[in-house]
């Protein structure tokens, strides 16, 4: 896939060209060069061709994926008594499910080739990690065998600097990826060294069957060989079979070849789109949004894409376009829509995404019937995927990213209902030390716009934050924001929340189609809703609060106090109304082209 190969480019770009170093490992536990590290158990016990414990083992392998917990953990057994099989698989945490799916394959191939007749054993792909045994190995916190793996190339000044840099995001990722919650224990992150003009990136990963203090225990275990063997280098990765870590830098006015690679890669020609979606007919149109209409396509080599092709008369220029293709481009994350290239030949500008089959969440959330196949655990993981998305543009990138557009029909929905956000024509980045920004052209959706941006055109990531708060909402509703409707009333949604709050009924916000579902747990999402809608910027959480509020039910909500926005007027318009305005002198003008008798109202 294009996003892999992007990545490979991206490593060779800052020459992490790493090399295993032989700690815990055998020359013959190696591996090979397309499997680098397995471990096989001898003491552990044997198996003889064509026994029943190879039989489970080979079946076990073949249907591990079945036993996905959605965020790139998995865990199996089968058999009894001493045929009993035990597998665990774990892909890193920023890789797409189909790559996670490849890279446990070729480990189970790969691992089994490696071990022929060994009960336990354990291997390390890139991208993902393997382990089989005779016992029990779920839950338990294991930090033997393991590997380092190092660039032999070394900080050439600025040695103590580079190491209380590296120690300092490795204390912190390593408290974040703990406190995951027991679905996914993953962190990434990024510190400066402006002195030396260096950006230092790093992972930590446990797999999430332990404990928050077993992980922290397992990366700081996997960490304290470093120092002895690693020291200035400007790549390492360190594995055990519970949690790895890894970093590497560059510097921040590098450039290579590879760069350009990435964007030929990238590009495809206007005629294989055509083939694709067959002329951009109306049969393979999927919608339209503010910039342009989609269609579904169809490559040679049966991948289903999704074509964004932008209006000529588009309010997104070039610009935004190279903003979209070039942020998009460097994002890996499974709850952002993943781009697969682009084409721009004479008039025409297409963004090539991958093809999600679900559509948009608001063809699902805002529709009767659809929605009713949206129990409270299938929202609550919208909601949670969202978050972990939005925390990870916020903090987690190698950038910074405002999206500046979240609503419900810029989140995707793929075959199992995860969501993906889309759509980052809008977006803007951000320096890593900065925290907000201002522009004097406001762009967005009607009803998500925080009112700091709305009225004064001041974004930050609490914007966002605002957006998501609206979207937690309509969630747990089921309605529009701007047309909420309680019994034979039309009510902004945010003023009906906050009087149902305020005065103890805020149950009856709650989809009357929820027929089952944990209510202090949807009570505690109204109230994490109302809490990112706060006028006062200081009083709504970040995203990283966000989710470990969704994720943790014993950390007590703040309470919230009145939102910003309140509605006096009608509002007739059935679709999201994009709007773009520019603020001057204080002034606002406002281009409302879809919308009737619409009047904002300050309060606080």
């Amino acid at each position: 896939m294009v996003s892999s190969r992007l990545t490979r480019l991206l490593f060779l770009c800052t020459h992490i060209l790493v090399l295993i170093i032989n700690v815990n490992f055998t020359e013959a536990q190696l591996g090979t060069p397309e499997f680098p590290a397995a471990y096989c158990f001898d003491d552990k016990g044997n198996y003889t061709t064509g026994s029943t414990y190879q039989t489970n083992l080979d079946s076990l392998l073949s249907t591990l994926f079945d036993a996905s917990n959605g965020h790139g953990f998995y865990n199996s057994s089968l058999g009894e008594n001493k045929d009993r099989v035990s597998a665990i698989g774990l892909c890193r945490g920023d890789i797409t499910k189909e790559a996670c799916g490849s890279c446990l394959s070729r480990a189970a191939n790969g691992l089994t080739n490696n071990c022929p007749n060994q009960k336990e054993a354990i291997g390390w792909l890139a991208d993902c990690m393997l382990r089989y045994s005779n016992r029990s190995i779920y839950g338990i916190m294991e930090t033997n065998p393991g590997f380092d793996a190092f660039n032999t190339k070394l900080v050439s000044t600025g040695l103590d600097a580079f190491n209380q840099a590296v120690v300092i995001l490795f204390n912190g990722l390593g408290a974040k990826a703990a406190r995951g919650g027991h679905l996914w224990k993953f962190a990434s992150g990024n510190a400066t060294i402006p002195s030396a003009n260096i950006t230092i990136y790093g992972l930590a990963q446990c797999t999430p069957d332990l404990s928050e203090q077993s992980c922290i225990d397992c990366l700081e275990t996997a960490s304290g060989g470093l120092g002895s063997c690693c020291n200035g280098s400007i790549g390492v990765r360190a594995v055990t079979p519970s949690c790895s870590l890894s970093f590497w830098f560059h510097f921040a006015s590098l450039s290579c070849k590879e760069a350009d690679e990435i964007l030929e890669a990238l590009q495809f020609d206007l005629a294989s789109i055509r083939t694709a979606t067959n002329n951009f007919s109306e049969a393979n149109k999927l919608g339209r949004g503010g910039f342009g209409t989609v269609y579904r396509g169809r490559l040679l080599n049966q991948e289903d894409i999704a074509v964004k092709r932008l209006s000529r008369d588009s309010a997104q220029g070039d610009i935004e376009f190279k903003n979209e293709v070039t942020l998009v481009a460097k994002l890996q994350h499974r709850n952002l829509v993943r781009l697969l290239g682009f084409c721009l030949e004479g008039n025409e500008r297409l963004l090539i995404y991958e093809f999600v089959p679900n559509a948009s969440l608001d063809h699902f959330i805002f529709d009767p019937i659809r929605r009713a196949h949206l129990d409270w655990d299938s929202r609550y993981k919208i909601i949670l995927g969202i978050g972990r998305g939005l925390l990870y543009l916020h903090e987690d990138s190698r950038l910074r990213i405002i999206h500046r557009d979240m609503k419900a029909s810029n989140v995707l929905l793929d075959a199992e209902m995860q969501p993906k956000i889309a759509d980052f024509g809008m977006a803007r980045l951000f320096d890593l030390d900065q925290t907000q920004g201002d522009t004097s052209r406001v762009v967005g959706t009607y009803g998500y716009m925080a009112p700091e941006y709305a009225m004064r055109g001041h974004f930050s990531v609490k914007s966002d934050v605002y957006s998501f708060g609206v979207l937690v909402l309509e969630i747990i509703t089921g309605q529009k924001n701007t047309s909420f409707r309680h019994g034979g009333n039309v009510e902004d949604l945010l003023s009906y929340a906050w009087k149902s709050w305020n005065e103890d009924t805020a149950s009856n916000l709650i989809d009357p189609l929820l027929k089952s579902g944990s209510i202090p747990e949807i009570m505690r999402c109204i109230n994490l809703g109302l809490l990112c809608v706060q006028q006062n910027i200081a009083d709504r959480p970040t995203m990283a609060a966000v989710i470990l509020m969704l994720t943790s039910n014993s950390l007590d909500l703040p309470v919230p106090s009145q939102p910003a926005f309140f509605m006096d007027g009608g509002i007739e318009s059935s679709s999201d109304t994009s709007l773009a305005w520019d603020v001057n002198s204080g002034v606002t003008r406002l281009d409302l082209s879809k919308s009737n008798s619409v009047k904002y109202m300050l309060h606080g």
